[in-house]
């Protein structure tokens, strides 16, 4: 079967690859076998210095990546560039916090001198997604790499060029043959790489059904694995919230990336004292987006990555709406060609229903009505999904406290659910477990050596 690079916004065959062979998967493990312990002996100093590259590189070829992103996968071109800089920003940090971050850890006991020392695992497999074609790549292997671990990148089929891409950005910055290397195969063959002895551990960021498969596997041969899954995000608007604040970044959080967000805002959780308003005011703004070519400056949504996750999407709205949900705007596909939805608002959600239960993958909100603040922790915190969470108020101590109630991997208050390479990003529950970013991410593909000297 093909692996092809489809541009979603008009359908047109951008380039048709082949999925590798048995051959050509064992040269490429044997690369990263070989590479693997004299990249863990390369000084600190030099793997930072090649991470420290491939960030110029990055910043360098800023705008044909954003346009390569922006062909394969549609993103609008603003946020592609902005995603190039981000993965930048994060070898920056790293190359600025390596030291810190592998720094041995004196630690008292009964030995004249104890402490841990942190080493790097080996080859780390990435199984990545096409809604962030680079940033999830480079949270991974920006890391990775710093600690001493090699990677190796299986990337969603729908975004080869991007793999391929990823892949010249390390080869080009001068890191040694088998540092990096990109696997172009199915998911079919995923499971044969994990098994190889000559990979330690596997990263995956995308859907429940494929963490599930993915930490089978993985646990089947005895592989640390970090999994970052969907999420339905709540994001709770109190009484006494800026409503004017609080409708812009709703709008923000739900239609980035034309919706198709691990972490964007999926469930709006609103009291109902000022549900009306929300809702009016959310609707307005919903209305404004402008679908169009994700190439145009002017466009402000952009379409979906597939065909088939837009028919999804049209399947769960319209089980939402027949099992009695109000729809408010948009509700269906565009007309003409790509994989366009009209920016959508459903209201009056309640459990049960499809937007309730489901993570809603694309420019749709949804909005949920409950009596006070404790029934919206309730509602936020009944989900099976735990990625992250908001909550809008005046009363930033209030607000705090809700945030330490949700059972999310990340909470904010006032503000947009975001990743950042300060700080640990991952989630709970069916969201999945372990982290990635900050100081937290780099050691998970990390030993924690325990060294007792008498």
């Amino acid at each position: 079967m093909a692996i092809e690079s489809i541009n979603p916004a008009n359908g047109e065959i951008l380039k048709t690859l082949h999925p590798w062979d048995g051959d050509r998967i064992e040269a490429c493990l044997a690369r990263a076998a070989r590479a693997a312990p004299r990249w863990a002996a390369t000084p600190l100093a030099e793997r930072c210095g090649h991470v420290a590259r491939v960030g110029q590189l990055l910043r360098e070829r800023r705008d044909d990546l954003a346009r390569l992103i922006t062909m394969e996968m549609g993103k609008l071109i603003a946020e592609a560039r902005a995603e190039v800089e981000k993965c930048a920003l994060a070898c920056d940090y790293y190359v600025d916090n390596g030291a810190a971050f592998l720094a041995d850890e004196a630690i008292a006991s009964d030995a004249g001198r104890s402490y841990v020392c942190h080493q790097p695992l080996g080859t780390v497999l990435a199984v990545m997604p096409w809604n962030f074609p680079l940033w999830q790549v480079f949270r991974f292997a920006a890391p990775a790499l710093v600690a001493g671990n090699t990677g190796l990148l299986k990337h969603a089929s729908n975004v080869p060029q991007c793999a391929l891409a990823i892949e010249a950005l390390f080869r080009d910055a001068g890191l040694p043959e088998g540092v990096f290397g990109t696997l172009l195969i199915t998911a079919s063959q995923v499971e044969r790489v994990i098994a190889d002895p000559r990979v330690h551990a596997v990263t995956l960021t995308g859907s429940e059904s494929a963490g599930r498969q993915v930490a089978a596997c993985a646990g089947r041969y005895l592989k640390k694995s970090v999994l970052e899954l969907g999420g339905s995000d709540p994001f709770i608007v109190l009484a006494d919230a800026d409503l004017e604040e609080a409708v812009r970044w709703a709008v923000a959080s739900r239609f980035l990336n034309a919706g198709q967000s691990c972490i964007a805002a999926k469930r709006f959780i609103v009291v109902e004292a000022i549900a009306d308003a929300f809702v009016a005011a959310f609707r307005e703004a919903v209305e404004a987006l402008r679908p169009g070519d994700p190439l145009d400056e002017r466009t402000t949504l952009a379409p979906m990555a597939r065909p088939d996750l837009r028919d999804e999407l049209h399947r769960q709205v319209q089980a939402t709406l027949e099992a009695g949900a109000a729809l408010v705007t948009g509700g269906a596909p565009l007309p003409g060609a790509g994989a366009f939805y009209a920016p959508s608002l459903i209201d009056k959600v309640s459990e049960g229903m499809v937007a309730w239960e489901e993570e809603l993958f694309g420019p749709v909100a949804a909005v949920i009505r409950v009596a006070d603040a404790e029934r919206a922790v309730a509602v936020a915190n009944g989900s099976r999904f735990g990625l992250g969470g908001s909550v809008w108020t005046r009363d930033v101590a209030r607000g705090e406290g809700i945030a330490r109630q949700l059972q999310t991997g990340a909470a904010f208050v006032n503000g947009m659910v975001k990743s950042d390479p300060r700080l640990p990003f991952g989630g709970v529950k069916a969201s999945g477990y372990g982290r990635e970013l900050s100081r937290h991410g780099m050691h998970e593909f990390l030993n924690a050596k325990t060294v007792w000297i008498r």
